[in-house]
């Protein structure tokens, strides 16, 4: 039997991979992280499946829930919100599972920077503008400590879009660490709860994003994305769909003229 942890997305029931969905549908048993994961999921759960919610289980807890369904011979479905990849706590489940021979799969998600992107209407690079995205959160809180070298002042030198989660409850400090390096005119957006029903946007610069989310009364499940790619319209068009870009699907416009292609547009 088989563990399959999956990335249950950013907060819309609909932004699961067909993978994703189709293994929740032939799982009798589904562990999910009520707190963060929408309760729609579970409608593609199969009838009579054991639904258990982990929000307030230990690792213990939930690693026993996968030795008990692998012991009774059941295909149990994981899900996290967002993608697997990132502050996921998933490298301990795999760890414990490792140690005890319990075979798992992993399909990733829709991770929440994505989704929040999507929400601002954005692309996080752009042409000359910013070609780095930082993913990165701050310390502080109760999650893990920050390794010495991943402060935002040593991460903001290089002036990359930056999407800060797991932060918005020190939004201070993450104003007076950027604002050194992209300035206090620097475009910031806050996304609250991407792709949920109740999903929120504010949108300032680093002089005024702090006050703003004071404002707004905002404490938890927020995404902070910092760069100067925010609303930016005035830059350079990509070379991949320029006519003149040669590449292995497409010859520049005059070559493949002068070699009697005839483009489609001028069939």
């Amino acid at each position: 039997m088989t563990i399959h942890f999956i990335g249950a997305g950013p907060g819309a029931a609909d932004l699961i991979t067909v993978r994703g969905r189709d293994l929740i549908a032939r799982c009798s048993v589904c562990l999910y992280a009520g707190s963060l994961v929408p309760k729609a999921l579970l409608d593609h759960c199969p009838a009579g499946a054991r639904i258990v919610d982990t929000a307030p289980m230990a690792l213990d807890e939930i690693v026993g829930e996968m030795q008990r369904a692998t012991e009774a011979g059941e295909d149990v479905a994981r899900l996290h919100s967002g993608d697997l990849s990132i502050w996921s706590a998933l490298g301990e489940q795999l760890r414990r599972l490792d140690e005890l021979g319990i075979p798992y799969t992993l399909t990733p998600g829709v991770p929440a920077f994505a989704a929040a992107a999507a929400a601002l209407g954005q692309e996080l690079t752009l042409p000359e503008v910013a070609q780095t995205v930082v993913l990165t959160r701050t310390g502080g809180g109760r999650a893990s400590a920050m390794p010495d070298s991943e402060t935002l002042a040593a991460l903001g030198t290089a002036r990359a879009t930056m999407a800060i989660h797991l932060s918005i409850h020190v939004i201070g400090k993450v104003v007076d660490e950027l604002v050194p390096f992209y300035g206090a005119d620097c475009p910031a957006a806050v996304v609250v709860r991407a792709s949920w029903p109740e999903e929120k946007i504010i949108v300032g610069t680093l002089a005024t994003i702090a006050g703003q989310v004071q404002e707004a009364a905002l404490d938890r499940t927020a995404l902070i994305v910092v760069g100067r790619v925010l609303g930016h319209r005035e830059f350079r068009n990509s070379a991949l769909y320029s006519p003149d870009y040669r590449r292995r699907f497409r010859e520049p416009a005059a070559q493949s003229e002068r070699d009697g292609v005839v483009p489609e547009s001028k069939t």
